[in-house]
């Protein structure tokens, strides 16, 4: 043992308990407006389908259809790594647990919609089938069929269909209501939304059916479609979007980038309309700023090329769906939106291999983080959080076994949970 050292200080107890107080109401709107992750599972997708044409066999189509599409045009699994650059050792894993995955829970999140791909059509005819979503809705949770998210998506808060998006939402509650409940896995999407008011208005909205149903303050969240060039930028210059995460109260729980109506408002050619053009990257990272550490999430959009016709055309649809899904991930975009049966399989082939090419590497680091022993990184507890969150991800979409991770960390999923939200300013709380 070494000398002691003597310790002394200059300052009084006072100054330190008087920042402390001048600082309160700061630590206060810290912990309000940045709660961090919820720490639930976010689906890798948004499917949606139409108000008119949802019917109780939905998810389990689309999952026959996905499958089908790969025995036509990639039987195997070198022939679908073929298609999509798979290396050989990715090949196999990738093909059979995407496999799995259609045959299992072919859809994630599922949202009815009865805004942009639903049409116009007479108030009797959506009432009808808002009404009909609620019930059958409630029958796949009740069944075991459901995709553990689901919900609609209303018309705007726009003057012209204001009424008719408040009265469908109405009815699609209250049908729940009245059947037994409203689902934990219920999502409501808020379209096409340009100013904060809207969102308040949406907030004040649920509020007053939360107070009619007797529903605890606060249980029904939404999220918010990103589909303007006012949603980003506001007349003086300011990111629109922080202010409508304010405006919805706690509220919001996503902010879904539109690639299509988006790239229409800023004048881009319909042939340029992707979710890799540089309009829609400034979008997507102004929304990935304003959310971050709010505990709302980032979605990316779509792309409106099938995989359909010749097995040519599938294959290059395949290879850009793929690639689209890679660049998203690779910013930190883990949802996205697909639109027809034929994404399925390039969806979650892209999103198990982002997760499978990088696992052994990632446990390997949290592994040597977690029980100090070094290696060829020095790892900050920062990292730490986002290799955990990355092996969660990857065991809640399936693109990972829960076993497989524990053996090659040596910790369980409360571990990982641990370090993926440490307590705030304690980041180091759940090192071993």
């Amino acid at each position: 043992m070494g000398q002691q050292e003597k310790v002394a200080t200059s300052l009084a107890g006072a100054v330190s308990e008087g920042i402390s107080a001048s600082l309160a109401p700061v630590d206060a709107e810290l912990a309000r407006r940045y709660p961090g992750d919820p720490g639930t599972r976010q689906p890798v997708h948004t499917v949606y389908v139409p108000g008119d044409v949802f019917v109780a066999d939905t998810i389990r189509s689309w999952g026959d259809q996905a499958l089908a599409a790969l025995d036509e045009h990639a039987p195997d699994a070198a022939s679908f790594a073929a298609v999509l650059g798979l290396s050989d050792e990715l090949a196999g894993p990738v093909y059979d647990r995407v496999r799995a995955k259609l045959e299992r829970e072919p859809v994630e999140d599922l949202r009815i919609d009865f805004e942009d791909g639903y049409g116009g059509r007479g108030d009797a005819d959506e009432d009808a089938h808002a009404a009909r979503a609620a019930r059958l809705i409630t029958d796949a949770y009740a069944s075991g069929t459901a995709a553990p998210y689901m919900g609609i998506r209303m018309k705007c808060m726009e003057a012209a269909v204001r009424d008719r998006g408040i009265r469908t939402l109405d009815i699609f509650l209250t049908g729940l209501m009245e059947a037994g409940g409203l689902p934990d896995g219920l999502v409501l999407t808020l379209p096409k939304v340009t100013y904060a008011e809207q969102v308040t208005a949406m907030v004040r909205l649920v509020e007053e059916f939360e107070k009619a149903r007797g529903l605890a303050v606060g249980r029904i969240g939404f999220e918010i479609q990103i589909e303007t060039s006012q949603s980003i930028l506001a007349a003086d210059g300011t990111a629109t979007v922080a202010r409508m995460i304010d405006a919805a109260e706690g509220r919001a729980t996503g902010l879904h980038y539109g690639t299509f109506d988006y790239s229409a408002c800023l004048g881009v050619s319909a042939a340029y309309q992707a979710s890799d053009h540089p309009a829609a990257d400034h979008a997507k990272a102004v929304m990935q700023v304003a959310a971050a550490g709010t505990g709302v999430r980032v979605s990316d959009g779509s792309t409106n090329v099938l995989p359909v016709g010749t097995t040519e055309k599938v294959h290059d649809a395949w290879r850009l769906h793929y690639g689209l899904t890679r660049r998203a991930l690779a910013r930190a975009y883990y949802q996205g939106w697909d639109m027809h049966p034929g994404h399925l399989p390039t969806r979650y082939a892209a999103v198990f291999a982002f997760y499978r090419e990088g696992f052994e590497q990632a446990a390997a680091r949290l592994s040597a983080y977690a029980n100090h022993t070094g290696g060829d990184v020095m790892d900050e507890p920062a990292t730490a959080k986002a290799l955990s969150g990355y092996l969660l991800r990857g065991i809640d979409c399936g693109a990972l076994d829960t076993a497989e991770v524990a053996r090659l960390t040596g910790l369980t999923r409360a571990d990982l949970d641990g370090f993926a939200s440490p307590r705030r300013g304690d980041l180091t709380a759940t090192a071993k």
